[in-house]
């Protein structure tokens, strides 16, 4: 495994994977399907439009890994709060012990993405940081 984020998104989109439709693919074709979209990509996708189940889940796992991810080095256990409305407005707050140690917020979230699978690891491993950063200062 490449890092403890990839790690734990990885796990749970394949523990997703109930019939093996993901079984012959490597982790990085499964991220990059799910969460990597190009420019083009996005030209196809219109700016305003409701966003659909199965995205709200995608958006949901990112967070879950941090939360999991951030278990996994302090031990702490965290809670995932998420809420999106059908047009794609919303906000996902992982919350550890009394904390919050991320908070995003979302508008046209059915556009959700990252550029590159690196982009990806990038942002990932940016949230998993600044959140053990933000814990770590609020504990003192």
């Amino acid at each position: 495994m490449e890092n403890l984020f990839i790690e734990t998104l990885i796990g749970q989109v394949r523990a997703l994977d109930q019939f093996g439709t993901w079984t012959n693919k490597t982790d990085e074709d499964i991220l990059s399907e799910k969460y990597v979209k190009t420019k083009a990509d996005l030209q196809n996708i219109p700016v305003i439009a409701d966003i659909d189940e199965m995205k709200i889940q995608d958006i949901r796992l990112i967070y879950q890994a941090i939360a999991l991810a951030f278990e996994k080095k302090t031990g702490i256990m965290c809670s995932v709060v998420m809420e999106m409305s059908h047009e794609g407005f919303g906000r996902a707050v992982v919350i550890a012990d009394k904390i919050v140690i991320t908070n995003k917020f979302f508008k046209d979230a059915h556009r959700f993405s990252f550029r590159t699978y690196d982009k990806l690891i990038e942002e990932g491993d940016k949230l998993l940081e600044n959140a053990l950063k933000i814990y770590e200062e609020y504990k003192k």
